[in-house]
């Protein structure tokens, strides 16, 4: 089955009053698909329950039938979007977007497509917190040693950001930040986070919104955080080393004391096939952007989908965006020539990432190299093909 494409016209203007849309969406001349299946992580994330806060505004107002469709399973639903092409939409994070087009870890057998953006959904800003009382003014003073900081061993990414990508950033080698650094590990996120205020560490690395920040603000002494200086490129760019997707931005969402700092986020997009058709993904831009206000109370995650939070990610976002969606923002003043030259380059690069994954699987299937994520024969022969090619990461 194949999306998103119409078989039957609506009609007449009085035959869209019957079905009770809206004057704007009849406006929109378009014939939209009878079904569109948008797909999200599990029913418990905020992606499934913002995405079922504005379908039944798009389907009331242009007739479509919407279905939301809960995929916890991230390589399924690339599958679906991309191969099987049962879902038209998908919801996921840009840095997840850019493993499935690079072939990493279990994405390294799964058949290379490409994608591209259609929408921003949503940002979640994280930073790195600690007790109001802290003797740590700054980022740069972590670099002075004898600094406490928690790993979340949890999470390989939080690990990942504290290990390596935080050092970088202060200027440190993965050599000296072990001397300089204690790096206190912590089984779980909540833990991970309150350790600053129960005295076990000095900073943390967490997300502003989540509510056990709220609890942390009402300790005694609260918290602050310290900011990542937009201007130190040279820090930022030791941190992309490690943690390419993140992108630098002053927080904006969550708690109070959060508010107004320089720090990072990392961003979830709407994503459809390459191949999805341009006037869907054009008239899907569009309403979108026109019917924001219409549903953006529906949940607080949709109302981070407005077109200036869009516009200010695309500044700094390294993955190709539909030509439909570049169509219509270019129509409404939203996208610049400076603007093609990077998403030409983002198309380029995902093109060369897999034309040579192809390239690899096709030398696997000929040697009768079996076709796995965990066999290493398979994992040389894909190294070997994609040596030299740039992964994608944020533009600063």
């Amino acid at each position: 089955m194949k999306f998103p494409r119409k078989s039957i016209k609506l009609g007449l203007t009085t035959a869209l009053v019957s079905l009770g849309l809206s004057t704007a969406a009849m406006a929109q001349d378009y014939d939209w698909p009878r079904l569109l299946v948008i797909g999200t992580p599990g029913t418990s994330s905020g992606s499934f329950a913002s995405t079922n806060g504005w379908g039944p505004t798009l389907q009331k107002e242009t007739g479509t039938t919407v279905r939301i469709v809960p995929e916890d399973s991230e390589p399924m639903r690339y599958k679906r979007l991309t191969d099987r092409e049962d879902i038209a939409i998908s919801s996921l994070s840009a840095s997840e977007m850019a493993i499935q087009t690079e072939g990493v870890g279990g994405y390294a057998s799964a058949k290379p497509m490409p994608q591209r953006i259609l929408w921003h959904h949503n940002d979640t800003p994280w930073g790195f917190v600690v007790a109001g009382d802290s003797d740590l003014q700054t980022l740069g003073d972590i670099a002075k040693g004898g600094v406490r900081v928690t790993s979340g061993v949890f999470s390989p990414a939080i690990v990942t950001a504290i290990t390596k990508a935080l050092p970088a950033f202060v200027g440190l080698t993965p050599e000296e930040a072990e001397e300089k650094i204690t790096f206190v590990p912590a089984s779980s996120y909540g833990e991970n986070c309150r350790s600053v205020v129960e005295g076990k560490s000095d900073v943390a690395y967490c997300s502003p919104i989540s509510s056990v920040l709220s609890e942390m603000e009402g300790a005694p002494g609260g918290i602050r955080w310290l900011a990542m200086d937009p201007e130190n490129k040279e820090g930022w760019n030791g941190y992309l080393n490690y943690r390419p997707m993140t992108i630098p931005t002053k927080i904006s969402l969550g708690v109070k004391t959060a508010q107004g700092v320089d720090s990072m986020t990392s961003n979830f997009v709407y994503a459809v096939s390459e191949t999805a058709d341009v006037d869907f993904a054009y008239n899907m831009a569009k309403w979108l952007h026109q019917s924001h206000d219409a549903y953006k109370g529906s949940h607080a995650l949709a109302a981070r989908m407005s077109v200036d939070l869009f516009r200010e990610y695309l500044d700094s976002n390294p993955i190709p965006v539909h030509e439909g969606t570049v169509k219509y923002l270019r129509e409404i003043g939203q996208w610049t020539d400076e603007d093609d030259a990077w998403n030409n380059a983002a198309v380029e690069q995902m093109d060369q990432w897999i034309a040579a994954r192809q390239a690899g699987m096709k030398e696997a299937m000929e040697q009768g190299v079996q076709i796995n994520f965990e066999n290493e024969a398979f994992l040389e022969i894909m190294a070997k093909h994609t040596a030299g090619l740039m992964v994608f990461r944020s533009r600063l």
